[in-house]
């Protein structure tokens, strides 16, 4: 029997959707219909578990699942002795404090004997503790911002994203606790044909992401400029420099990363660069 990976999936929502679309995109097929709590994927040996992301670690330490991707805070939250295989870079979140608009916070002694609701109970108890302030933590799951508003807690420590459902709910953001973004989890003793399978998903998930984070550019220059340009561009290893049917110019192309990518091509253009054309890149492997 052929050896197969089970990895255990956000079974709805924006991590499930941002989760299954790397997946396609390290050119694995399955389908998933609407509804569906496993599948098998045609072209890797992998089989997908769909589940609650606050399911996710358990299935995991228990061996129901090789693999996971869930958001960080989840796997922190639950506490599980399991292994962050690759940030991957989405569904990026925070986990933060806040209090009712109106009120004049100043610092975290705030909190000090106050009632704070959350759904994470773990890693707010940990973060106060770190502060030295006590606080009476009130466990609740879902709406965790009306808490304020019926008189449970002064305040909440929830995740974040764009901070609009605070607002709406007459909230300010004044502590961020946790920073999170989707993981892939494994057991740290997954036996050594599964460990294989497992590598050559992490190659293929590295080569996906190291494409988002850059951009492959084309560029033209004179001569007398292309070693000033090679300078600013340094690419993957160096620039590749091609002459020009026009006497006296060159083609540079070469690899930019996308943090460093405004900068860059300001200090392209002041040194001579022209045409410059800039492609995404689908895969890169390195």
């Amino acid at each position: 029997m052929m050896t197969k990976l089970k990895i255990a999936v956000q079974k709805s929502g924006r991590l499930s959707e941002d989760s299954l679309k790397l997946i396609k995109e390290c050119g694995i097929k399955f389908n998933n219909g609407r509804g569906t709590l496993k599948a098998e994927a045609s072209n890797f040996p992998i089989e997908f578990l769909f589940l609650r992301d606050d399911d996710i670690p358990g299935y995991v330490e228990d061996g129901i699942a090789d693999l996971g991707i869930v958001g960080e805070n989840v796997l922190v939250e639950k506490s599980k002795g399991l292994d962050i295989n690759k940030r991957l870079g989405f569904s990026k979140c925070r986990l933060s404090l806040a209090v009712p608009k109106s009120e004049n916070y100043t610092d975290i002694n705030y909190f000090e004997g106050k009632n704070i609701a959350t759904s994470y109970p773990n890693l707010l108890q940990k973060y106060l503790d770190e502060k030295g302030i006590n606080a009476d933590i009130h466990e609740i799951s879902g709406s965790v911002e009306i808490a304020p508003g019926i008189g449970l807690a002064e305040g909440v420590c929830d995740i974040v994203s764009s901070g609009s459902t605070l607002f709406m709910n007459g909230l300010k953001e004044v502590e961020v606790i946790f920073k999170s973004e989707a993981v892939l989890i494994s057991s740290p003793d997954m036996p050594a044909d599964k460990k294989e399978i497992l590598n050559k998903l992490i190659f293929r998930i590295d080569s996906v992401l190291n494409s988002k984070n850059n951009k492959y550019i084309l560029l033209n220059a004179p001569n007398d400029k292309v070693e000033e340009i090679i300078e600013i561009l340094p690419g993957m290893r160096s620039p590749t420099v091609l002459p020009l049917a026009q006497e006296g110019w060159s083609s540079l192309h070469s690899v930019i990363n996308e943090d460093e990518f405004w900068d860059r091509i300001e200090k392209l253009k002041d040194a001579g660069a022209e045409g410059i054309l800039v492609v995404p890149i689908e895969k890169m492997i390195q």
